[in-house]
């Protein structure tokens, strides 16, 4: 694996060792670009839930706040009320048990938070949530550290060239991979001095967050380097830009150019794959586990 085949959560518990682990996407918003107010409801929210957790998904991970290029930033009050009500019934739901490769034997899915502020991460953790995604590397809202230390949730350590309303004018890099790699020894350091334990973090280059088509693919052809940093690797690639942009696609038609690319990183060792259609995302995994 790249990094490693484990990452410890909330509680103790200890996701893997494993081959892979899929993490269904829950957006509870309007305008986020894929399905954007398919489930705002929460109730249409905690279905969604449920049909990913029985299509065999590890992870959960529910988000209030669309973070897509030019997004808007989402109020405390709106996300916590988006958030909370879908993280409580969701942690809730029973383990599907598909083909025996739960990540652990808990008896409950796992549950993330996609969010950057630290109120929505500590109400979250409180309903349930076990993980915190963030995209922000804890630097919109410093709070967020001090929750992260208290509770040593799991962590997505995610890089991103400035807020999403503003990220994708004109960024730029000398050496993508080299500048992300400085980036998360930084962060790391931080982290672990402020009292999160390494083994709870996990690491995401930001497909698609302040990068064009050519830094976005030197980051994938170049994942191995993240690799010597000893944490496992978390990639969200599912139905992004670049494929819009390496192969012509509409939103909508995305979805083979993201199963080949998730059955390519599982065969490299990425242990987190963060999807929308888990069914789909399960099978290019496994083919490549069986090929590998």
């Amino acid at each position: 694996m790249i990094g490693g085949n484990t990452w410890h959560v909330s509680g103790g518990r200890v996701l893997g060792p494993a081959p892979f682990l899929v993490a269904g996407i829950v957006n509870v918003t309007p305008d986020s670009f894929f399905d954007g107010g398919s489930y705002l409801d929460p109730a249409s929210a905690v279905d969604r839930g449920r049909e990913l957790a029985q299509a065999g998904a590890h992870i959960l991970d529910v988000g209030g706040e669309s973070t897509r290029p030019g997004a808007d930033p989402v109020s405390e009050a709106d996300e916590l009320a988006r958030v909370v009500p879908v993280v409580r019934e969701l942690s809730r739901l029973p383990l599907s048990g598909v083909d025996g490769q739960g990540p652990d034997n808990v008896g409950s899915p796992l549950v993330s938070v996609d969010t950057y502020k630290a109120k929505v991460a500590e109400e979250s953790l409180a309903a349930g949530a076990v993980i915190v995604n963030d995209i922000s590397a804890c630097r919109f809202d410093p709070d967020l550290v001090d929750v992260l230390a208290q509770h040593k949730p799991g962590y997505v350590l995610m890089h991103s060239l400035g807020r999403p309303g503003t990220m994708q004018q004109g960024p730029r890099y000398a050496d993508v991979v080299d500048e992300i790699l400085s980036f998360f020894e930084e962060r790391l350091a931080a982290l672990t001095k402020a009292g999160l334990p390494e083994a709870n973090i996990v690491l995401d280059p930001g497909i698609g967050f302040g990068k064009l088509l050519e830094h976005n693919l030197a980051i994938l052809r170049g994942l191995e380097r993240f690799g010597g940093l000893g944490r496992p690797l978390y990639v969200g690639l599912s139905h992004k830009s670049l494929w819009g942009q390496l192969l012509g696609l509409a939103p909508g038609m995305r979805q083979t150019a993201t199963d080949v690319a998730t059955g390519l990183l599982v065969a490299r060792g990425v242990l987190v794959h963060r999807v929308h259609d888990v069914a789909s995302a399960r099978q290019a995994a496994l083919v490549a586990v069986a090929l590998s």
